[in-house]
């Protein structure tokens, strides 16, 4: 299939794919860059771990989107991401800043590669089923670091939600888009009622509950 021939639908699911993609193959090479600083040696083993994960998914996620836009023979190595990456990502450069943009950026994927899931579009359940198993792992250790953090001495409890005020919008936004693009829906890509945006934000006050409710006792 020629890139003319792509439908409107098709071209804005690539684009999702490719989204989710860069994320994970950014985060991948955080995991490992960061990682290897970790609080802890559990923390970085877990993070080395976590890299291969993520850089596993990134790659799965690419060669599906060479196989829709019909892509024949060897599929490509991958060097870089495709520029789709978010800048609260690429801009990882500590554990906190790390921990916000993993929990954050691997909750709204896992949203919105279930809607893609429930959409049960041809082919979508064998792609994405094991890597929503892998990436659930990857979501409990980001939310239990996040709790973690949050209940932090000093300093750490602040600049931990001042990561996640450079991250959430960022995220927020794509996620919005996603809703916005009816051809995604009418084509059987997401499904009709994702209600993502109102999903994100149940899923990030799960994270925050006990430290809000502490707040408002006060």
């Amino acid at each position: 299939m020629s890139m003319a021939e792509q439908t409107a639908g098709l071209k804005a699911f690539i684009e999702l794919l490719e989204t989710v993609a860069d994320n994970k193959y950014v985060l991948g090479d955080r995991l490992v860059e960061v990682g290897v600083s970790g609080p802890n040696l559990e923390a970085t083993l877990s993070a080395i771990a976590m890299a291969q994960g993520e850089l596993g998914h990134a790659r799965l996620l690419y060669n599906w989107t060479f196989d829709l836009k019909g892509h024949k023979g060897k599929k490509p190595n991958i060097e870089k991401q495709t520029g789709k990456a978010f800048k609260g990502v690429e801009e990882v450069h500590n554990w906190i800043s790390l921990i916000a943009a993993l929990f954050t950026v691997n909750t709204a994927m896992d949203l919105v590669l279930k809607s893609v899931l429930e959409a049960n579009h041809a082919e979508i359940a064998t792609r994405v089923n094991k890597l929503l198993r892998e990436q659930k792992e990857h979501i409990i250790y980001s939310r239990n670091w996040a709790q973690q953090l949050l209940k932090d001495r000093g300093a750490v409890p602040r600049k931990f939600k001042e990561a996640l005020d450079q991250i959430i919008p960022e995220v927020e936004a794509w996620i919005k888009a996603i809703e916005q693009k009816t051809e995604l829906v009418d084509e059987g890509y997401i499904s009709r009622e994702s209600y993502l945006y109102q999903k994100f934000h149940h899923k990030l006050k799960e994270v925050f509950i006990q430290e809000l409710t502490g707040v408002e006792s006060a």
